[in-house]
């Protein structure tokens, strides 16, 4: 049976939002195209029909996919066609699952898969939250459950304005970047980039989005009454009274001892022999029964486990390690720690520990970045590994997973904000953290470690950079925020709210909430929390290094800009490449060319690179009165020699300015092929060069 086409549209600060169902992908659960002026996606969304067996989690996977022809691009490379997820198509996957996966209820464990398209892109109206959008909309439309329908836009700052869903062109001069998603109740996800700028100005950000988002998710549900089908209902797991008696009775004493171990190794130990107590008293309570047993178990001691740190937070304000709600694990801080890399530095933070080294190369090392956008190049890149004996391990160690991308784009954009100029810093920058051990906050360790080790390879950054993590304890209206979260904090915690800056500002924000959403206030006050940790963590790493090194490590290559003339770039590199390939084969340095007469030379040696400078200058320059060329002499005649000072201009030795002494004849003195030293004496009206060996002579004493 055909579907009948039905469209809403959402009317947004002079943007209108539709979303369609009904046209395409009628087999799937539910499928969505939502476009804004020429950008167009779809949403699809299937589910099994039946929870996995002993599953106690939500199956949730979500692809994100630029296809070329929507920009009206052919992919790169050899096949011609897309392959593997861009790094783009991962941060926008992520973007998607993180505001829709609290949304679903706590029981449903149906493999559920979110597959979105972008099928046109008009370069104007940014496909990712258009993407966000859909997919929740077509979770609305299915018969899949969803608690909330989520709405999400772009929110960026251009000239002291807020501006919704801004364009690519209005994002280079926005001092925000921020996508918020959220609930007509309240924010569930942000994700911002910004220039050192105030808690207060993000939360007007913050409000602002959503008054938007409300808009959103009221188009959603309307649509969804008039074309969703009927939601599913997933049944409530079975009471089990006697095996809550045994969790929440026989191993309470034991839970809270475990739950007092400031020691992350001694208390996952504690964890672990908790597990095998718990199914050894199952065994001896239920017997043939124990096995079916033996799930409910493991669920009631989790949230068991989950409670019981909670209450401890609320009730008794005490946390896992003993610290109060605002402390900051110890800290340390080191730089210089590895003698042959260009900068470096180690930064712990309780059980938290990464290792930061940079990188410095030249622009031709930077990173070309080809999606539906006009293609450009990173001079700024970071990378975050999280191997897994960081946290006690074994495990296959294969390509960086999509939570080691999330965390390095987002210490990345941290970081970014305080990076110098090219015209400042010519160099391309590459920073890798490499965690080494985690209990919680390693994103924002990478923050910490990267500024360091930036710094400590003479990167002349803004500012220092340091992040902290904060967490949230949340029982109807109490609630605790909690600063530099442990791991089990954020596992067992209701937010995850990262927040990275500057002594004046913040530079890049990430929460993620695991209910059903946060007000305004409460995200006031984990800001204010926030920078009084952020302060005290920049305190720390003050002490290790305060501003950049002066001196680039001897190990890393020296650029040297110099100015040309447009026009001579082509003198520089000669018929067929043939004059700058001399330049590099006999300096060994590397010269990279602009087309705006900007020349880098490249190399360790400074030796080299002087030479290198030279013999470019002298390709590439006019002559000049006063100044001195070691010119080749091309022609002989009875009056003088002509010298070649530069590519393509002579300049005329008068016999009487050959020597000291009388010259009776030219080849008493030159011939043709020999390499002199002169000087030029004069440039006549006609461009004329006259030049003088006698000059030199005279100056040297000879």
């Amino acid at each position: 049976m055909e579907k009948k086409l039905e469209i809403v549209a959402c009317d947004l600060n002079n943007q209108t939002i539709t979303f369609e169902t009904g046209l395409l992908a009628n087999q799937a659960a539910g499928s969505v195209v939502a476009r804004c002026g020429d950008s167009v996606v779809l949403a699809t969304v299937v589910c099994s029909k039946d929870a996995k067996d002993g599953c106690d989690f939500l199956p949730l996977t979500v692809d994100y996919f630029e296809k070329s022809y929507s920009a009206g691009k052919i992919p790169g490379g050899f096949f011609k066609r897309e392959g593997r997820p861009t790094t783009k198509e991962i941060l926008t996957s992520r973007l998607i699952d993180r505001p829709l996966r609290p949304m679903f209820p706590e029981n449903y464990h149906n493999d559920v898969m979110v597959v979105t398209y972008v099928l046109s892109y008009d370069k104007i109206n940014q496909v990712d939250i258009l993407a966000v959008n859909a997919s929740s909309c077509a979770l609305m439309v299915s018969e899949i459950p969803l608690v909330a329908a989520v709405g999400a836009v772009r929110v960026g700052k251009v000239d002291g304005q807020l501006v919704l869903n801004p364009s690519s062109f209005q994002l280079e001069r926005s001092t925000i970047d921020m996508v918020v998603a959220g609930t007509e109740e309240a924010i569930t996800m942000v994700e911002s980039g910004s220039e050192e700028v105030s808690e207060e100005e993000l939360l007007e950000a913050l409000a602002f989005a959503h008054q938007n988002i409300k808009k959103l998710c009221a188009s959603q549900k309307e649509l969804a009454v008039r074309a969703g089908k009927p939601k599913y209902q997933p049944p409530e797991p079975e009471k089990e009274p006697e095996v809550e008696q045994l969790v929440k009775v026989t191993l309470m004493p034991d839970i809270r001892a475990a739950l007092n171990t400031a020691d992350k190794v001694e208390r996952v130990e504690k964890f672990r022999l908790l597990n095998i107590r718990l199914g050894e008293l199952v065994d001896e309570k239920f017997g043939e029964d124990a096995d079916r047993k033996a799930n409910a178990a493991a669920r009631i001691l989790e949230a068991t486990i989950s409670q019981e740190m909670r209450r401890m937070i609320l009730e008794e304000s005490r946390r896992i390690d003993g610290r109060g709600m605002k402390d900051i694990r110890p800290i340390s801080c080191a730089v210089g720690f590895l003698p042959r890399t260009h900068g470096s530095s180690l930064f712990t933070r309780g059980q938290t520990q990464s290792l930061g080294i940079v990188t410095l190369g030249a622009s031709g090392d930077s990173q070309v970045i080809d999606g539906l956008d006009d293609e450009f190049k990173k001079r700024f890149l970071l990378h975050y590994n999280f191997p897994p004996f960081s946290v006690g391990e074994a495990r296959p160690m294969r390509g960086p997973g999509r939570r080691e991308i999330g965390h390095g784009a987002l210490a990345e954009r941290a970081l970014n904000q305080v990076m110098p100029s090219a015209d400042e810093f010519p160099y391309t920058v590459r920073v890798v953290s490499e965690i080494l051990s985690s209990n919680g906050s390693s994103s924002m360790a990478s923050v910490c470690a990267g500024s360091m080790a930036m710094m400590d390879a003479g990167v002349p950054i803004k500012a220092p950079v340091a992040g902290i993590a904060m967490g949230l304890i949340k029982e109807g209206d109490n609630f605790k925020v909690l600063s530099d979260i442990l791991g089990d904090e954020d596992h067992f915690g209701d937010m995850d709210f990262k927040v990275a800056g500057t002594t004046k500002g913040v530079n890049a924000l990430q929460m993620d909430i695991k209910i059903i959403g946060v007000t305004l206030d409460i995200m006031r006050t984990a800001l204010a929390q926030a920078k009084e940790g952020r302060l005290h963590i920049l305190g720390k790493m003050n002490e290790a290094i305060s501003t950049n090194r002066t001196e680039l490590s001897k190990f890393a290559p020296r650029i040297e800009t110099i100015e040309i003339d447009p026009e001579k770039i082509r003198n520089l590199i000669g018929p067929g490449g043939k004059t700058i390939r001399k330049i590099t084969e006999e300096t060994g340095v590397q010269i990279e060319t602009g087309d705006d007469g900007r020349v880098l030379i490249i190399s360790p040696d400074a030796e080299a690179n002087e030479k290198a400078i030279f013999m470019v200058r002298q390709v590439t320059e006019d002559a000049e009165v006063g100044k001195t060329y070691l010119g080749k002499v091309k022609r002989i005649m009875k009056f003088g020699a002509f010298v070649e000072i530069l590519p393509g201009i002579e300049g005329m030795v008068h016999i009487s300015q050959l020597d000291n002494s009388r010259v009776n004849k030219v080849e008493d003195v030159v011939n043709i092929g020999d390499e002199i030293k002169v000087k030029v004496i004069e440039i006549d009206g006609q461009g004329r060069v006259n030049l003088s060996r006698k000059a030199i002579l005279e100056g040297s004493g000879e």
